[in-house]
């Protein structure tokens, strides 16, 4: 993976802004939005009586991160104008994204 992986799920420069260029709060930021998404997903499915929840977080820390679309879609969900499969999809491709970035940061610090 590197930069040209990146699809735009995810806007970087939003987050390297917000982070004040901090290379180290970014990883801790990203490494925690991944370490999330992995007990958020479970809970995206219509049987999950927290579901609503479970989206309304990911609304919010998907803004936080740049994630616009993945905010947008979170919002359709909790408007009924998206499904829980259009969640994990635009959550999915964030983390593809996430992986991309990192990967590209592991392999400049390896060049510098």
């Amino acid at each position: 993976m590197a930069r040209r992986d990146i699809s735009g799920a995810v806007d970087f420069a939003y987050l390297e802004g917000f982070a004040m260029g901090d290379q180290t709060v970014i990883e801790e930021v990203l490494a925690l939005f991944r370490e999330q998404a992995a007990l958020w997903t479970p809970l995206l499915t219509p049987d999950h009586p927290g579901w609503r929840d479970a989206v309304h977080t990911v609304k919010g820390a998907a803004r936080g991160i740049g994630a616009v679309t993945l905010g947008e879609v979170c919002q359709g969900a909790e408007d009924g104008a998206a499904s829980l499969h259009e969640v994990k999809t635009a959550l999915d491709l964030v983390l593809l994204d996430i992986a991309a970035y990192v990967h590209e940061q592991a392999l400049r610090s390896l060049r510098g």
